[in-house]
């Protein structure tokens, strides 16, 4: 294995990409688990599956295309090996909402502060 992919956690214990998973069809859902088994199994993952934002620190993008329908996964590195989603979203627009970027931001550095201590 070459990376490992984990769900954020809340304080409260929600699981924001587990709900957002779960509001997707059967067909969707597949689709974007495909995506996280190349990342979690693939050295070398093409960036149109999984590439850095440019200008936002360490936050990275999980991308899968079902259709006509474009789903977004934002995450963060724990490590080499820990790839931390943060939430998901189906993307309208070329560019990633500001608040979305915000929020995956506010829990890296939530997931941070609660390992340390």
């Amino acid at each position: 294995m070459v990376r490992e992919v984990q769900f954020y956690r809340t304080a409260a214990g929600r699981c924001p990409v587990g709900e957002f998973l779960d509001s997707l069809s059967g067909k969707q859902a597949q689709k974007v688990a495909w995506v996280l088994s190349l990342i979690e199994e693939l050295d070398c993952v093409p960036a149109k599956y999984f590439k850095k934002l440019t200008g936002r620190g360490d936050i990275w993008e999980v991308r899968a295309n079902v259709g006509r329908d474009t789903f977004r996964l934002l995450a963060f590195h724990d490590g080499p090996r820990i790839v931390v989603l943060t939430h998901g979203f189906s993307k309208k627009s070329r560019k990633t909402p500001g608040k979305l970027l915000a929020l995956a931001e506010q829990r890296k550095a939530e997931y941070f502060k609660r390992s340390k201590s």
